[in-house]
């Protein structure tokens, strides 16, 4: 029989790619906003641990949530990153709703097509304002 939620430790472990403006500038906000430490953030690209293939794990955002066997990627992972963080707990509790999961998973693929120019994007604009 398993206990309740963990009280120690992150209740959410997160994998990024720290060679992404996006993912780096996503990830420092919620850094920011995670004021109780919830969240273990892994970047891939600084030699991080890595529970699966690192190149799968750079194609998309992972996540796994205390106690959970398995990684959980997209829409889910982020919601399970919210859903550590007070303040943005009610969205992460809305995308329990399959419909509204589907929505923000579909979100995030569009993201996905468009993330390489994007980031060439950004990129650019950082090299210029050096």
């Amino acid at each position: 029989m398993t206990g309740g939620p963990q009280t120690s430790g992150p209740a959410v472990t997160v994998w990024f790619d720290g060679d992404c403006p996006l993912c780096r500038s996503e990830i420092a906000l919620i850094r920011r906003l995670d004021r109780r430490g919830a969240i273990d953030f892994v970047d891939l690209t600084a030699g991080g641990s890595c529970p699966t293939d690192r190149a799968a794990l750079l194609e998309r955002f992972h996540a796994r949530e205390a106690g959970a066997e398995s990684l959980i990627s997209g829409a889910a992972a982020f919601a399970a990153m919210w859903r550590a963080i007070p303040v943005l707990r009610p969205f992460g509790q809305l995308a329990r709703i399959p419909p509204v999961l589907w929505l923000l998973e579909r979100t995030y693929r569009g993201f996905l097509r468009f993330r390489p120019r994007l980031q060439a994007l950004v990129r650019s604009r950082s090299r210029e304002s050096r």
